[in-house]
């Protein structure tokens, strides 16, 4: 079931309206499948390309779409065991240049982000109807455990779109 504009703060709009209806736990072993597929074609060139000045490079939005997933397990995690602590936010422009991705091989980065999506999958399917409506705060927002799933996959679908869009039609 999908989650209600009250589960979640309206940035993730950008994120949960692109995933279709489904199963949210089946939609996630997809996507990982999908990117997987997309990427590990790619020359080193492409993986390093950066379409503009001040943009990421492939490598480098995988390593972030690993770290942000993490994190959203995490908070996902927290908010199904009743944890009531309100967590911190993290900088994204800050995690990516510190994650050194362009100093990595792709094989590295995308496994790395397989085994990331291996252990969301397990915790969200570990997870109940009462642990998924559980909410928490995070940054000073209140989000549902089930809205994280759905975060998790439009997050990734948003940027494999944008590398579809940015890098790979150049």
């Amino acid at each position: 079931m999908r989650p209600t504009k009250d589960e979640y703060p309206s940035f993730f709009e950008t994120y949960v309206s692109k995933v279709p209806d489904g199963d949210i736990v089946q939609q996630m072993r997809q996507g990982v499948e999908n990117t997987v597929k997309l990427i590990s074609p790619l020359s080193e060139d492409l993986l390093n390309y950066r379409y503009a000045e001040g943009k990421w490079s492939i490598k480098e939005v995988l390593m972030h779409l690993s770290d942000a997933e993490r994190i959203f397990s995490y908070r996902a995690l927290r908010f199904a065991r009743k944890d009531k602590t309100d967590l911190p936010g993290f900088d994204e422009n800050i995690y990516v240049p510190a994650s050194k991705a362009t100093q990595r091989t792709a094989e590295s980065i995308l496994n790395e982000y397989q085994t990331v999506r291996a252990a969301s999958l397990t915790l969200f399917e570990s997870l109940d109807d009462e642990a998924l409506q559980e909410r928490g705060t995070a940054n000073g927002r209140t989000t549902s455990v089930r809205a994280m799933a759905y975060i998790l996959v439009g997050h990734e679908l948003h940027h494999v779109g944008i590398i579809k869009e940015r890098y790979l039609k150049k």
